[in-house]
């Protein structure tokens, strides 16, 4: 089986068109149809079906589909193991929304820095959502927060830094008593779908803090720039981002010891971009160094 006509069939089901995935590949559409129908013969069995103007699967072409992404992803993890070529290749990383807004951006300059052939896509979405992607092969490493059991003998950890929660109010009340302003002004809440938003939830109910709630969002950048605009305050993690750098809010120490909020690198020790994803730890050690407080 020519694994070239499998990876253009997955991209006609992923467009949904022979004329766009000819366009994304620059060849005609006769020739990715005809690349299908090669398929279709070695395999026996019809695989796509019209439906209008485009085309899906069908029951064998889902089956089809189930199986090839893995196995072209895992023929293109044997080409990199044989050849021994640690520094080209693709690699999967997937990133929580506040390590995306704070320091994904500079570890990609580090590591595109020493790694220019390597090509990154990048996956947002929440820390149990990414583990789950990593555990079923779909990402070779995320940036997480530690998940809340034992890790497996199977994944390997970085922590790169812990964050305390503090409240975040406009400039003009930082001289102000965090547990007052919870108590007295609205609460831009953080997700509590969310592991920083569940903390804040937990540390709000020890200290018997019931807050005017205003708004409910997952978003810290969003949220310090409400605050700024005086639509009340919040109790988050103490992120270290540069889209919150300029902004007139003031960071106010909690009372008590709070519980911190530990985020790193995780990725499966067999992986066959181990040597890419040691490269991305690196780079992600030498910006959390260079950040204001470090690792927290």
């Amino acid at each position: 089986m020519d694994t070239q006509f499998l990876a253009n069939f997955l991209l006609v089901v992923d467009t949904g068109s022979f004329a766009e995935a000819a366009r994304r590949l620059d060849l005609t559409a006769s020739a990715v149809a005809q690349q299908v129908r090669a398929l279709e013969r070695e395999l026996n069995t019809r695989l796509l079906a019209r439906s209008g103007r485009t085309v899906q699967p069908t029951e064998a072409g889902y089956r089809l589909l189930e199986r090839s992404r893995g196995l072209l992803q895992d023929i293109t993890d044997l080409r990199l193991y044989v050849n021994d070529q640690p520094s080209v290749g693709e690699l999967r990383l997937g990133t929580i929304n506040t390590a995306l807004h704070s320091i994904v951006p500079d570890t990609m300059a580090a590591f595109a820095a020493t790694h220019p052939q390597v090509n990154v896509s990048i996956r947002f979405g929440t820390s149990a959502a990414l583990f789950d992607a990593l555990q079923a092969g779909e990402l070779d490493a995320a940036v997480c927060l530690h998940p809340p059991f034992a890790l497996t003998k199977g994944f390997a950890w970085e922590q790169l830094r812990e964050e305390p929660l503090v409240v975040l109010a406009p400039a003009s009340l930082k001289k102000r008593d965090a547990h007052e302003l919870l108590r007295s002004e609205p609460l831009l809440r953080y997700d509590r779908t969310l592991g920083g938003g569940r903390q804040a939830d937990r540390y709000l109910r020890r200290h018997g803090i019931a807050p005017r709630e205003r708004f409910e969002l997952n978003s810290i950048v969003a949220i310090a720039m409400m605050v700024e605009r005086g639509l009340g305050v919040s109790l988050l993690p103490d992120i270290s981002s540069p889209l919150t750098a300029s902004l007139r809010v003031a960071r106010i120490a909690l009372p008590d010891e709070v519980e911190r909020r530990r985020f790193g690198i995780i990725w499966p020790r067999s992986s066959a971009r181990l040597q890419l994803i040691l490269g991305l730890v690196t780079a992600a050690r030498e910006v959390i160094a260079a950040m204001p407080g470090g690792r927290g």
